[in-house]
Formats: C-alpha cells, structure tokens, sequence
C-alpha cells in the first residue's frame, strides 16, 4: 500500500469547508488535523491515504472549492519522505 498526502488550498473558509467535504465523502482518505489557516482569507486542507484515493479526493476538493471560492493550488505528493509528512502533520 502506498500512501500519499494531498493538498488543496483556497482563499475563504466555506470554499475550505466545501472541498473537504468533497474529499472525505468521494473518497477513501482521512483528514490530517484541521484545516490550516495561512493567513486571514487562505485556508489549506491536508488529506492523507492511498494515492490513487487522495488523487481522486484531491481532483473532486478541487473542483468543488472552485465552484464556491477562489481555488488557490491543489496538489498530491506519492510516497512523501517521513519529514514532508511531519510537516504536513501527517504522522
């Protein structure tokens, strides 16, 4: 089983709340913490799971985010080094 962290990042909360949502109900993945707030208006959801899910989750968070908010990145990272995870807060 390989394991993946992915990434969406919005500006507004409810875009933030709408893709992670998204993710957790289109896919198999879970949520790493809290969604992480950068600044007053950029939010980033932190997922983690099998690749082939987080893409998924990561492609489905993305497209919803967008249709309510600003979508700001999104990205999967396959097989992350232990510190990338850590930094995620993923482990």
């Amino acid at each position: 089983m390989s394991s993946a962290i992915g990434m969406v990042e919005v500006r507004a909360w409810v875009a933030a709340l709408t893709a992670a949502d998204a993710m957790l109900t289109s896919a198999p993945v879970e949520l790493v913490g809290r969604p992480l707030r950068v600044d007053p208006g950029l939010v980033t959801v932190v997922v983690r799971g099998e690749v082939a899910s987080v893409q998924a989750a990561v492609a489905v968070g993305a497209e919803a985010a967008a249709r309510v908010g600003e979508l700001v990145s999104a990205h999967v990272i396959p097989r992350p080094e232990a510190a990338a995870e850590r930094l995620a807060g993923a482990s």
